[in-house]
């Protein structure tokens, strides 16, 4: 019993610190809190749904590639001719572009919610140490955390995460020693691109189906998780996002279930108390580095 709460707390908590990750680069390599960020987990889960006849890794794929093409293209289209304005112009610009991929998401191919069959797989139980542990949690602990593996290693030990780094710790000054922001700007969107879509596969999985509005919960999560871990460093988004997570899954079995409902309104109202003594976020002091 407490291996499989162990497994779904941290698999939950992996796949929230994804979640932050994606807010918190964008905001450290151009200013922007995008609200578009929905949109991009919408697009990968879509593909999921679109593909639920293939084979579960080939529509893994495909949502990757939906997303970074709806996060290159929002940046080209978008961002692109921003790139000097102020943070409240961005911001107002990742609305409407959020806005208008919903708006054109729901005229489309989302009129109605959609369901889309678990796969057998996942839905199947094992037993591990003795506990009876879903396949689902499994496969979400393992997923996400490559994937934060994955972001780590990019982000300390290559060129490119050298780069981006230098870029969130002050784009000027990186810009002027040769940071290039055509290749910077545009790499840090397709690594949202694939963090949102890994996201959106695993919402997929545990939600069962795929709405035009599905996309507002995670990215008030990440947004949510950034703030809590330190908007400035991408260790403290990912801790904050974990801890969010985790917390999550706490109240999940611990609350009766006539409170279970109220499971949000605990949750925030513990945020709301760290951050009155730790406004700044747990890690804000800290560089923006993952090693």
């Amino acid at each position: 019993m407490i291996l499989e709460f162990l497994i779904n707390a941290v698999g939950l908590g992996a796949l929230y610190a994804l979640l932050t990750i994606g807010v918190a680069l964008l905001f450290g390599v151009l200013g922007l809190m995008n609200f578009a960020y929905g949109e991009l987990i919408l697009a990968g889960a879509f593909a999921m749904y679109l593909f639920r006849d293939q084979p579960w890794p080939v529509a893994l794929l495909m949502a990757v590639v939906f997303a970074v093409v709806v996060a290159l293209v929002s940046e080209r289209l978008a961002f692109h001719p921003l790139r000097n304005a102020d943070p409240v112009t961005l911001m107002i610009a990742s609305f409407a572009v959020s806005l208008a991929l919903q708006s054109l998401a729901r005229m489309t191919v989302l009129p109605r919610t959609k369901g889309v069959p678990p796969e057998p797989f996942l839905s199947h139980r094992v037993s591990l140490l003795g506990a009876d542990v879903s396949v689902l949690d499994l496969v979400t602990l393992g997923l996400c955390g490559v994937m934060l593996l994955f972001v780590a290693w990019l982000m300390g030990r290559t060129t490119l995460g050298i780069q981006l780094r230098a870029a969130a710790e002050d784009f000027r000054m990186a810009a002027s020693l040769g940071v290039k922001a055509n290749l910077v700007i545009p790499a840090a969107f397709v690594i949202v691109g694939v963090l949102s879509a890994i996201g959106g596969a695993v919402l997929v999985a545990r939600q069962g189906s795929v709405g035009a509005d599905m996309g507002l919960q995670p990215m008030l999560i990440g947004v949510v998780g950034a703030v809590l871990g330190g908007m400035s460093s991408l260790k403290g988004a990912a801790l904050g996002g974990f801890l969010l997570g985790a917390a999550t899954a706490l109240l999940e079995s611990l609350l009766p279930t006539d409170l279970i409902a109220f499971r949000d309104a605990f949750l925030f109202s513990a945020l709301i108390a760290v951050l009155v003594v730790r406004p700044q976020g747990l890690l804000s002091g800290a560089k923006v580095r993952v090693s």
